[in-house]
């Protein structure tokens, strides 16, 4: 199967050796998304503000892999403090209120640019 590189202006642009997203066959590997916006490179305060932008910037590299939120099969959720985890998950549920992918969340040491989370998916594409 041949390795396809997804890349979109609609999410920030990688500030690393990393992908926003690789396709491969009908699955597509996002990278996880942070809450800079891609245009100001302003992060918003508050875990749920950020969630909000996290959702968006992943919404944006699914669309340009060739997927939606509903092709999401798995995420993993990174969380600055697993005390926002309420918070957090009332904002996801939002975007994957019917059919939920899989889920992972865990609480890690330190973020990127100090956000409070951060979400990667594999999706089908569609």
């Amino acid at each position: 199967m041949k390795k396809e590189i997804v890349c979109t202006s609609g999410s920030p642009a990688p500030v690393g050796p990393y992908s926003q997203a690789v396709r491969v066959g009908d699955f597509l590997f996002c990278s996880g998304q942070i809450p800079l916006h891609p245009e100001s490179g302003s992060i918003p305060e508050g875990v749920e503000a950020q969630t909000r932008q996290v959702l968006k910037n992943l919404e944006a590299v699914l669309k340009a892999g060739g997927s939606t939120p509903d092709g999401v099969v798995k995420t993993t959720v990174f969380l600055k403090d697993m005390n926002d985890f309420a918070a957090m998950n009332a904002v996801y549920a939002e975007m994957f209120a019917e059919n939920p992918p899989a889920r992972s969340a865990v609480q890690v040491g330190r973020l990127p640019k100090d956000v409070l989370v951060e979400i990667e998916a594999v999706a089908l594409v569609q």
